[in-house]
This record gives structure tokens, C-alpha cells and sequence, in this order.
């Protein structure tokens, strides 16, 4: 699959400069685009895309704060809606006028897909553009927060916040980085109790660079969005990828979307977090299988 790379210059900010990769060609009539998440960067997804129909369009980008996009100082410049931003810009760069693409998310790449999701029930720039979602291991911050907001809620949610202690400990400031740092070796034998797909990950100087700067979407999202959820509903086909040893983000978490999303499918995968990481051709699988089945 022929491999192009480029940079692509949000318009809302145009400091920042994201590293973007395409594979195949743009002419075809079925377009993904894999959007990583934390502490990755876009190479998680060779594997995936080297599984994908070689005849299809695949788009990658390295999120802003990651890999050999713009790393921006501030927690400010971390917030979803910029990140959803990020990603307008990317497709209007990358997949031709009038033609849809297939969004599929991981990590805090799917916490930002469900961002763009609800925002194609409201912003003409999203109208149409998409058809259909891919979410793995990343809940929509608006479902915990609605959830939170009952104590018969908070009572189901409970075993996600005991598993969540990572992202308390992320919240407090310049500790993290410091452990990320110089850390490494006692985080990941910790880590990978937890999770055993945290041996994927590409430790060591890589992994520092993507957290240093990327960790500040806990602390920019995560307490604002938990406090004032949106209600928001959608009719675009969605495929939920529950992975059922997932040492992070609970099955349970993931509840309740039937409530929001009149198209869901839901499909467990006996495996860890970091499941594109570990089964990059069965991950990939059910996303072809998903796009041909929503053309």
C-alpha cells in the first residue's frame, strides 16, 4: 500500500502542525481514519493497516502533543474540542468532498471520535462526513459523566473509579512526567499486573517523548467534562470493541450507550486494553467487516 506523508495545519490554531500519514489511494471509495490514543502515536497503527484491504484509503495522524506533531505548552491547548478540531482539519485535508470515512478510535482516540460523533448531530462540518464509528477502550467522557451524577450511578461506576487510580495520580501536576521519566522500570512491571497488553508499548525514550506533553489531556478533560455532560444522540452506525480483560477502562463503563446511540453493535474481544497492539489483524478484521456491512 503506497504511503504518503504530510502535515496538515488546523485552522483555529495554526501554531500547531500535525503529522499525517495516508495509505493508498485517495480516489478509492472507502476511506478510514485510526486515531490513536495516549501514550501512542500513529505508528500503533501499522500493524492494523497493513491487515486493511489494500485497495482502501487508510489515514493516520500523530494527535497533537504526540509523535512529530506540535507538541503545545499548556493544559488549555489539550481540550477535546480542539482535538476535535484537529481532526476536521485532517479530513478536509485528506478525504475528497462529498465522500464519507470510516472513524475508529482507541484510547483517548475514541474518547475524542465520541466528541466528533456528537458533534455531527450539530456542526454542518461534520454533516454527512461520516459512516460509521469504531470505538475501542475509550468511553464518551458525557456517558460517566451523566452516570456520575446519580449516586445510583456512582454506585455502578464505583469498581471503574478504584481502576481509574492512574488517572487521579495523572491529575496531580509535574509528578507524572517525572515518573514517566525516570520511573519506567518499577511503571511498567506495576502497570502490566493491571493490563498485560502494557508490554506492547513502546518503552523507553519513545514512550517519555508522547507522555511528557500528551498527559495533559487528563488534566485539561477529565474533571470539566465528568462535571457538565452533554446530552447528545446519534443514528451513525457504531461498532463498541469491549475488551474483557481490560485492565483500565471496565466493561461496565461502557453501559448505557444504547441510550445514545440508536445503531450500536457490540462486540467483546477476550483480550487487554491495548487490543489493535495485540490482535492488529483481528482488530482489523472487525473493522473492515464493520465499514462493508455500512458502506
Amino acid at each position: 500500500m503506497e504511503r504518503i506523508e504530510t502535515q496538515v495545519t488546523p485552522l483555529v490554531l495554526p501554531q500547531v502542525k500535525l503529522q499525517v500519514t495516508e495509505y493508498g489511494d485517495p480516489g478509492s471509495t472507502t476511506h478510514v481514519l485510526l486515531v490513536h490514543g495516549f501514550p501512542d502515536d500513529q505508528r500503533m497503527w501499522e500493524p492494523v493497516v497493513a491487515a486493511l484491504p489494500q485497495d482502501w484509503h487508510v489515514i493516520t495522524y500523530d494527535v497533537r502533543g504526540s509523535g512529530r506533531s506540535t507538541h503545545p505548552q499548556g493544559r488549555s491547548s489539550y481540550r477535546t474540542e480542539l482535538l476535535v478540531e484537529d481532526l476536521v482539519a485532517v479530513l478536509d485535508a485528506t478525504v475528497p468532498a462529498g465522500e464519507r470515512v470510516h472513524l475508529v478510535g482507541h484510547d483517548w482516540g475514541s474518547i475524542v471520535g465520541w466528541d466528533v460523533v456528537a458533534a455531527e448531530t450539530w456542526d454542518p462540518r461534520l454533516e454527512g462526513r461520516l459512516a460509521s464509528y469504531t470505538s475501542c477502550s475509550g468511553p464518551p467522557l458525557d456517558l460517566l459523566g451523566t452516570a456520575n451524577a446519580t449516586w445510583g450511578g456512582r454506585l455502578q461506576m464505583l469498581p471503574q473509579t478504584v481502576h481509574s487510580w492512574y488517572v487521579w495520580m495523572f491529575l496531580v501536576p509535574w509528578l507524572p512526567e517525572r515518573i514517566w521519566r525516570h520511573g519506567q522500570g518499577l511503571l511498567r512491571p506495576a502497570m502490566s499486573r493491571l493490563d498485560p497488553t502494557i508490554a506492547d508499548l513502546p518503552w523507553g525514550q519513545e514512550l517519555e517523548e508522547n507522555t511528557s506533553h500528551s498527559i495533559e489531556l487528563y488534566r485539561a478533560n477529565v474533571l470539566p467534562r465528568l462535571r457538565n455532560p452533554l446530552p447528545w444522540r446519534t443514528s451513525l452506525p457504531v461498532q463498541l470493541v469491549v475488551a474483557t480483560r481490560d485492565g483500565f477502562v471496565l466493561p461496565r463503563s461502557l453501559e448505557g450507550l444504547e441510550a445514545r446511540c440508536r445503531d450500536l453493535t457490540r462486540v467483546e474481544v477476550d483480550e487487554g486494553h491495548w487490543v489493535p497492539r495485540a490482535r492488529p489483524e483481528e482488530f482489523a478484521d472487525l473493522v473492515a467487516g464493520f465499514a462493508r456491512r455500512h458502506p
